[in-house]
């Protein structure tokens, strides 16, 4: 599938379904404007450790309803922020002392932001690594090598 053809993960249909809310007519145009960038996005970033995200939803049982609520999740969020103001889910402030704290709904800000490293792992796109890198010998000692000696 090429991206000039490729389809939305998801459609407008399952973010009013799966959210459970109602969005005016202007939000629901937002959101058939979004569904094809995230999913292109998603895509991409698919495309950076070498999975294909549309061959994944064809062949592996599951993946494309996981992609839906990922596409979902992510359209929700960017909904949830306040298109007048700074994207806040959680602001205080106080009096005198003046204090004042807030939470960005997406850190970093922005829709190109809304894809978060959760998403990400949930679509196997994002791993644990582990591993080390010997920075001083070029090729690895056995366990009775004096370090001392190098």
């Amino acid at each position: 599938m090429s991206a000039a053809t490729a389809e939305s993960f998801a459609t407008l249909e399952d973010v009013i379904t799966l959210s459970g809310a109602t969005y005016t007519a202007t939000e629901q145009a937002r959101i058939e404007a979004l569904l094809p960038l995230l999913s292109d996005a998603l895509r991409v970033e698919g495309e950076k450790v070498g999975v294909d995200l549309d061959s994944q939803a064809e062949t592996v049982t599951g993946y494309a309803s996981t992609l839906k609520l990922v596409v979902v999740d992510i359209v929700v969020r960017v909904m949830r922020q306040s298109t007048t103001g700074d994207p806040m889910s959680q602001e205080s402030q106080s009096g005198l002392g003046y204090t004042w704290s807030g939470t960005y709904a997406i850190p970093g800000g922005g829709i190109a932001q809304a894809i978060m490293r959760n998403d990400l792992k949930r679509l196997g796109l994002l791993t644990q690594t582990y591993g080390w890198e010997d920075w001083y010998h070029a090729t690895p000692r056995s366990d009775n090598t004096d370090s001392s000696q190098n």
